[in-house]
């Protein structure tokens, strides 16, 4: 934003048409999103406009959205951090060999319910 401005101002400095510093100052703030307007309030309360040099504005617009970029992107970590989940898996053998073994019973009735199934087709 600041070198679009800076090029506007020079293109109308070569045009006869010259900005005081306070001006500047005013234009900047009045371009601002309205997001940034809890700051542009605070520069307005705490400084004097007339004497405020370009270059403090400019450090101080800065550094807040220096600021509001750091927030951004602890709050994208934490949320992603909130999206992993982890599970601890464990392993108990005696119900692996509990589970192996009526695994093996189910399948010896489940042939003999197939085998009876046949013969009795046969008749």
């Amino acid at each position: 934003m600041l070198t679009r401005f800076t090029n506007i101002t020079n293109a109308l400095q070569a045009l006869d048409k010259v900005y005081t510093n306070s001006e500047i100052v005013r234009k900047i703030l009045r371009c601002l999103p309205r997001m940034w307007m809890h700051k542009v309030t605070t520069i307005e309360e705490a400084k004097d406009l007339n004497t405020l040099p370009l270059e403090d504005l400019l450090g101080s617009l800065m550094t807040h959205e220096f600021s509001i970029l750091k927030r951004d992107d602890e709050e994208e970590t934490e949320r992603k951090k909130k999206n992993v989940i982890a599970l601890k898996s464990t392993t108990n053998e005696e119900t692996d060999n509990e589970s192996d073994q009526e695994l093996a019973l189910i399948t010896r009735k489940f042939k003999r319910f197939l085998e009876s199934k046949k013969k009795v087709g046969r008749k």
